[in-house]
């Protein structure tokens, strides 16, 4: 018999671990191991209980989310995803340079948002955490960031970034070592919950080298500007260098799309493009990185051993339309070096990815 995916919950709303125990009692693979109302209480019953995942809330008496999730992940480390509200969403975020895997909008009952409570639960068990003292990024090895002479005029150049689960920790780590003035806007689709955008870019502006906003309908791109594309809409980019929303659908899996926008910066930019592709669950992004492989950009794909899920730079790897498959602390110096880097040249190796 498979041994049924252990979770420990904590928060201090008697209700909200009533919700998440009775979303996990519906799933025959997983089972509810204990359950916690502080942070003080979250690391005794990590410690006595074992649990193979942990939902953790913020903001909670005598010991909140984020001094739990440190000393967590430096005493006994464990997957914790953090269960939270879009009012918490920028604090939420800083405890992913605690540790944290991902967050996540506290449930409803809903059948769908359940399901997907559940998934999400069960792919983040099995995550392969280290124990490390003071967060992750601590834990990244210290690269030098390389800054090479960008020239005179890069404003033909773009970044495009796709990510997914991991995405927001990876994010920031790239963003915290780009080069100082660097010349290049940056466009990026983060898979996302509704309404959790603001405070993913509130928290990444804080430790980003290079100016980070959300997009806007219309807005034209500004050099050394990141653009993070909200997922109540799609974004592509226009050949004016132009942000333009296209309209969320129903059936629409991937929130936003990665696959529009890096297909849309292959159209408008050519060559001129640089495309990446970091840590994530499924195949989007894939196609839009082979459009810019094959209009003769540069293409780069985070490795396995730094990847939280690595199946989007998987598929892209095996696709064979990577140019560099990078551990996520070299991926800034390349991105430089390649928006620094003269053009391919006219040929767009078009045919050369599966």
């Amino acid at each position: 018999m498979m041994k049924k995916v252990g979770v420990l919950i904590v928060d201090d709303s008697v209700l909200v671990r009533n919700l998440i125990r009775a979303i996990i009692e519906m799933d025959p693979e997983m089972e509810v191991v204990g359950e916690a109302s502080n942070g003080l209480e979250a690391i005794e019953r990590v410690w006595g209980l074992r649990p193979d995942i942990v939902t953790m809330d913020i903001e909670m008496p005598v010991m909140d989310g984020l001094q739990a999730i440190e000393r967590i992940m430096a005493e006994n480390a464990v997957p914790i995803l953090v269960v939270t509200s879009r009012g918490d969403a920028k604090t939420a975020y800083a405890a992913i340079s605690k540790g944290a895997l991902d967050l996540v909008l506290k449930p409803s009952l809903n059948a769908e948002a359940a399901q997907e409570f559940g998934a999400k639960l069960k792919l983040m068990s099995k995550v392969r955490v280290v124990t490390h003292i003071s967060g992750r990024r601590a834990h990244m090895p210290s690269v030098a960031v390389e800054t090479p002479d960008f020239g005179e005029d890069l404003s033909d150049r773009i970044v495009a970034i796709a990510s997914s689960t991991g995405g927001p920790d990876a994010l920031s780590i790239i963003l915290s070592r780009l080069p100082d003035k660097f010349p290049v806007p940056i466009v990026i689709a983060q898979h996302i919950s509704d309404g959790f955008v603001s405070g993913m870019v509130g928290w990444l502006k804080s430790l980003s080298r290079v100016g980070i906003k959300v997009a806007a309908d219309g807005e034209y791109l500004r050099p050394g500007m990141a653009y993070v594309c909200p997922p109540e809409n799609h974004m592509r980019i226009d050949h004016l260098k132009r942000i333009i929303y296209v309209a969320r659908q129903e059936k629409d899996i991937y929130r936003p799309s990665c696959d529009m926008l890096l297909a849309s910066v292959a159209e408008a930019f050519g060559n001129k493009a640089v495309g990446v592709i970091l840590t994530g669950m499924g195949s989007d992004g894939v196609e839009g990185i082979k459009r810019i492989r094959e209009a003769g950009g540069r293409t780069i794909a985070q490795n396995e051993m730094t990847s939280i899920i690595f199946g989007m730079p998987k598929l892209a790897i095996e696709s064979g339309c990577i140019d560099a498959v990078l551990p996520l602390e070299a991926i800034s110096s390349e991105i430089a070096r390649a928006a620094a880097a003269d053009v391919r040249g006219p040929a767009a190796r078009a045919g050369s990815c599966s």
